[in-house]
């Protein structure tokens, strides 16, 4: 697998067009960072560490929903393996006028585009989430 956390977020998207409740995906640190973003933003019940059917480590993302639609309207991944993309605090974009969320991985962590402001951080943009 060339691009994790594209992975990761396509199986969130392909799960909630299928209103899944839950969704698991192979497991990392970087991916339970973006996890970890996501819950505290509201976008994901939130997640456990798991082991797949084979004994490998696996995330159980449990999926939220508002009214019978998901939370999570637009997912897109911005920084890709054949082409990253690297912001300085200044530059980080805000998503649907703030109404969004950019996930950053910053020297201080991955955090999402307003801790990163407030940190005076920047980084490589992951993905936006609106």
């Amino acid at each position: 697998m060339n691009d994790p956390i594209g992975d990761m977020l396509t199986r969130i998207r392909n799960s909630q067009m299928r209103g899944k409740s839950t969704v698991s995906s192979p497991a990392s640190k970087l991916r339970a960072w973006v996890l970890d973003v996501l819950a505290d933003e509201g976008y994901i019940r939130g997640y456990e560490k798991s082991t797949d059917e084979r004994g490998h480590p696996a995330l159980e993302i449990s999926l939220k929903y508002y009214d019978g639609d998901p939370v999570i309207r637009e997912v897109k991944r911005v920084s890709k393996p054949g082409r990253r993309v690297y912001m300085g605090v200044n530059d980080i974009p805000s998503v649907r006028q703030g109404l969004g969320v950019s996930i950053v991985s910053t020297p201080k962590g991955v955090m999402s585009d307003a801790n990163a402001r407030a940190a005076n951080v920047g980084g490589e943009v992951l993905c936006t989430v609106f």
